[in-house]
């Protein structure tokens, strides 16, 4: 008979001990606690020791750290029917924990499951320049969309980042032919207009020469400069333009003298 008083203390023991340990839990600062009494909400506690009434209250465990998901790749075509294949990084917390226990089953595998449907969807809008040029744009619209379909869930989507965009060797052999293409293009624009401004330059310079002669003696000194600079052997100087008008003029001149002494011998 002792020994069955014995063997019924120690289990009265064991069941006190056990429901000690069940009514007492021990919340970290990053911790929240839903508690349910008898199957309805009460409250959210935590951080800290928490009192827990056995059977009739039961508490599930939130975590408000912010947790990093990374999205599979996804097989995606663009608006300009491009195939490629992009994977992203999603970042998203719970903010309320009340909601993220009672509005949603699992509220880590409903994000994963909206940041893959979402990703399709805003990458199948833009096209392909747009989503290699354009990341920052695209990863704010895809954030923007995740952050309101979760807030009834109490999560907050902080940041979204594509991390690769992957394309078949055709489409990059495509792309490399069009950068060069691009490239031997702004070459040539940009000597087109280096020519025409040399032109339009050497049009203003031949405007001030015609007005004023003199700047072409200038000009041929200057010329003669940069020829004895070099290891020539025979320099050729032109000979200037006003000197050549005045022995036109010499020459005109004694013709005319000629002409009038030969009419007056025969007249004498």
């Amino acid at each position: 008979m002792f020994d069955g008083f014995l063997s019924a203390t120690a289990i009265a023991v064991i069941i006190v001990v056990a429901l000690v340990l069940y009514a007492i839990k021990i919340l970290r600062e990053y911790e929240r606690g839903v508690v349910f009494n008898l199957g309805r909400f009460w409250s959210v506690k935590g951080p800290g020791l928490i009192i827990i009434i056995p059977i009739i209250q039961q508490m599930v465990r939130i975590d408000l750290r912010t947790f990093v998901l990374d999205v599979p790749e996804q097989d995606i075509i663009t608006y300009d029917n491009v195939s490629v294949r992009v994977n992203a990084v999603i970042y998203y917390r719970a903010v309320d924990p009340e909601n993220a226990v009672m509005a949603v089953e699992d509220y880590h595998y409903a994000t994963s499951q909206l940041a893959q449907t979402t990703l399709r969807s805003v990458i199948g809008q833009h096209q392909l320049d747009e989503l290699l040029s354009e990341r920052d744009k695209i990863n704010a619209d895809i954030q923007e969309i995740l952050d309101k379909q979760t807030d009834a869930w109490g999560i907050k989507v902080a940041n979204v980042e594509l991390k690769h965009v992957d394309l078949d060797q055709t489409m990059i052999r495509a792309m490399a032919k069009q950068a060069e293409a691009e490239r031997m293009r702004r070459a040539k624009v940009i000597t087109a207009e280096g020519e025409y401004q040399a032109a339009a330059k050497l049009a203003e310079a031949s405007e001030v020469l015609a007005v004023r002669p003199e700047a072409m003696q200038i000009r041929y000194l200057s010329a003669i400069q940069d020829v004895a600079g070099d290891k020539t052997s025979t320099i050729l100087l032109p000979m200037p333009m006003d000197w050549m008008s005045r022995l036109g003029n010499i020459g005109m001149m004694g013709q005319g003298g000629t002409g009038e002494s030969g009419t007056g011998g025969s007249t004498e």
